[in-house]
């Protein structure tokens, strides 16, 4: 009997060792928890914010985009007006401004005509270019009310962020208060032209007001890139020579190796 109680309380003993054991171990990982959780806590905290704020944002730019659409079909409160809008649009439109600025380029009279007219060319292609990089990284789709019109439907573009209409518009209108305009009465013309071509955008509910804005600041520091990398007459001559002469050299090269052959 004496050995079997005995072995009884060992059991017992190791028993309450084990929960004292499991309990401590408990303690230190509360404890440990409890150490971590203030950092965590605040990072978790941050980010919670982070998505509260942005989704607000984006919740009041979509509902100011879908007030200010007064011109998206024909039954909108503004939808008399949509032709009108519509031409506003097709004034920022890259194709007529690159067969104007080609047609100038070819019929300029002068060198410096001609360098500017270049250098607008590049522009309007390195606007091109940097406005699809954006929109592919972002891939915003355009606002669900946008309607597609017989003219949109040559130039399809399904992404909405930046606007490339905005980011035209101001880098052509900073442009050309920069190269071309020299009057106080025309540097008005411009920057009305840039502000109704931006606005025509956000009536026809082409893009959101975040797309609209984001484009017109693109546009204007892309100006200041085409300044940097500005191509002078001068400097394209010596290119376009350049990569003439290689090509002669190489012509020559290929016609003396035929005729050491022979």
């Amino acid at each position: 009997m004496s050995s079997t109680v005995s072995r009884r309380n060992s059991c017992r003993g190791s028993q309450c060792g084990t929960r004292s054991s499991s309990s401590s171990e408990c303690r230190r990982r509360a404890s440990n928890c409890s150490y971590l959780a203030p950092g965590a806590q605040s990072e978790e905290l941050s980010v919670s914010l982070f998505t509260i704020t942005l989704r607000f944002l984006l919740a009041i730019d979509l509902w100011l985009s879908k007030r200010l659409g007064v011109c998206a079909c024909e039954g909108s409160p503004w939808g008399s007006i949509r032709p009108l809008v519509r031409l506003v649009e097709f004034s920022g439109h890259v194709v007529p401004w690159l067969v104007g600025t080609l047609y100038t380029l070819l019929r300029g009279h002068t060198v410096a005509e001609q360098e500017i007219m270049l250098n607008l060319v590049l522009a309007l292609l390195l606007d091109l270019l940097l406005v699809r990089l954006v929109k592919t990284l972002v891939r915003r789709r355009r606002p669900a009310q946008n309607r597609t019109d017989i003219l949109s439907t040559f130039f399809i573009e399904r992404y909405s962020f930046p606007s490339g209409h905005a980011t035209r518009a101001a880098m052509c209108a900073r442009f050309l208060l920069a190269q071309l305009v020299d009057t106080s009465s025309m540097r008005v013309l411009v920057l009305c032209w840039a502000g109704l071509v931006s606005m025509s955008r956000v009536l026809l509910a082409r893009h959101y007001v975040t797309d609209v804005g984001f484009g017109l600041v693109m546009g204007y520091c892309q100006y200041n890139l085409v300044e940097r990398l500005w191509v002078t007459w001068d400097c394209l001559q010596d290119l376009l020579l350049m990569s003439l002469q290689e090509r002669l050299n190489k012509v020559y090269g290929r016609l003396w190796m035929a005729s050491w052959k022979h």
